[in-house]
């Protein structure tokens, strides 16, 4: 892409994979056509490879070299892993995982050995469970024995926008979602690289504390950063990234977009955003390639030269 710095990689570190069984999984397979046509999206049909193209395409119109693609209910890893089989050089495939299920740390090894995915991703509002749980040391395990897997934690503020949409209820609990909780975590497995998304989402302060003392934490740019507005005297995204540049460095931090569903595909409005205040800050060309793509492909292991993967 296009940008002051010159041709620049973009990699979107943060975008969902809205597969039917992830669709079914909220409604049932009786309910899903008729509540999610009346929101006017798209349902996805069984063939998760089709889903997969869609959103390839959209990269292609985008100008974009790659996304992550977040298989977004626990148990759907095999949709995850048949989009980045049919797109290795274009869609990196995470899973969503619940921890506390019986058979949490088998899925997890499976996902990663036998079907090559490359982000575990823990949800503990939703799912209830403190990350200083014993039963994540099998996966934060797993996860340091496997260079080029991650470990995607979501603290602060949860909304999951498609529940919104069909009016179904969120019974999260934000009691588990304060960054601090992984400060122990992190240290104890220094070889897995955790990422945070949407800087923390309202613990702003809590993740540059989090981040200053553990250097193998990292956040993502993505969604509308909207939980501004719980922080007092922040003024804008452009401080929260000059914030998060002072602690994080510009290599860790990954651009995000958080792109779910169809029709609307890829959400070109969240780089429109955040590509001038890069700009706006005066990185470097090193720096930003870093943060709008290179970080991206570094931590998950594929090649980082333009065109190449």
């Amino acid at each position: 892409m296009k940008t002051i710095w010159g041709e620049i990689d973009i990699c979107d570190s943060h975008a969902h994979l809205l597969s039917r069984p992830f669709f079914r999984s909220l409604a049932g397979e009786t309910e899903v056509e008729g509540l999610v046509a009346r929101l006017g999206l798209e349902v996805p049909g069984e063939d998760a490879t089709e889903l997969a193209g869609r959103w390839v395409e959209e990269l292609d119109r985008h100008g974009l070299k790659r996304s992550v693609m977040i298989a977004s209910a626990p148990g759907d890893e095999d949709s995850a892993a048949d989009a980045q089989r049919a797109y290795p050089h274009r869609l990196v495939g995470y899973f969503m995982l619940d921890p506390t299920a019986a058979d949490a740390a088998e899925r997890a090894r499976r996902a990663v050995e036998r079907l090559g995915l490359r982000g575990i991703c823990l949800f503990p509002a939703m799912h209830k469970f403190s990350v200083q749980d014993e039963r994540l040391r099998p996966i934060c395990e797993l996860a340091g024995e496997r260079p080029g897997v991650v470990v995607f934690v979501h603290k602060g503020v949860l909304t999951v926008g498609v529940r919104k949409k069909l009016g179904l209820p969120s019974p999260f609990d934000m009691s588990y979602s304060n960054p601090m909780d992984l400060h122990r975590v992190a240290q104890e497995f220094p070889r897995v690289n955790f990422v945070l998304p949407h800087f923390g989402a309202g613990y702003f302060r809590e993740t540059l504390m989090l981040g200053d003392l553990c250097p193998n934490v990292h956040v993502d740019t993505s969604s509308s950063n909207s939980w501004i507005r719980y922080v007092p005297g922040l003024s804008g995204l452009k401080e929260v990234f000059s914030r998060a540049l002072q602690v994080f460095g510009p290599r860790r931090i990954l651009f995000g977009s958080d792109s779910s569903f169809f029709p609307r595909g890829w959400n070109a409005e969240i780089l429109q955003t955040q590509l001038p205040i890069l700009e706006q800050l005066q990185l470097g060309r090193a720096d930003a390639a870093a943060i709008l793509g290179g970080n991206l492909e570094r931590l998950v292991g594929v090649q980082t030269a333009s065109g190449a993967a």
